[in-house]
């Protein structure tokens, strides 16, 4: 018999993130790196891992993800954002708990440009008046 496999995409700042989801198997891989070798930083591997706790599965399910692009903060938010989308697949009634807790709205916050005669998008440089 063939298990089940959940597929989802997630999206933050520059980073887009496949999901691959499998019931059973609790192995939690990014670019082929088990999830904590890979997310350094115990906060953003705690902030993947809140859809998880949130709906009772951790243990219980697993995934596979290929991250690219931006950093590891916004690889670590379009993780999140595509479990949540999965375990949704995977049982439609947890659908409750994740938007209860925030989990299904895509953080749309991008990077503002750079415009010229500034320092960033809004630093000025300094002000002489003589």
């Amino acid at each position: 018999m063939q298990q089940q496999i959940y597929y989802a995409t997630g999206r933050r700042k520059e980073a887009v993130a496949r999901l691959w989801l499998t019931p059973g198997d609790p192995t939690c891989t990014i670019n082929g790196k088990e999830m904590r070798e890979y997310i350094e930083r115990q906060l953003l591997a705690n902030h993947i891992q809140t859809p998880l706790d949130v709906t009772g599965t951790t243990g219980k399910v697993g995934f596979k993800c290929r991250a690219k692009g931006g950093g590891k903060t916004g690889q670590a938010g379009a993780v999140r954002l595509a479990l949540a989308r999965a375990l949704i697949q995977m049982d439609e009634t947890l659908r409750k708990p994740l938007k209860g807790a925030g989990l299904l709205t895509r953080d749309a916050r991008e990077v503002e440009r750079k415009k010229y005669g500034m320092v960033k998008a809004r630093k000025r440089f300094q002000f002489s008046k003589r």
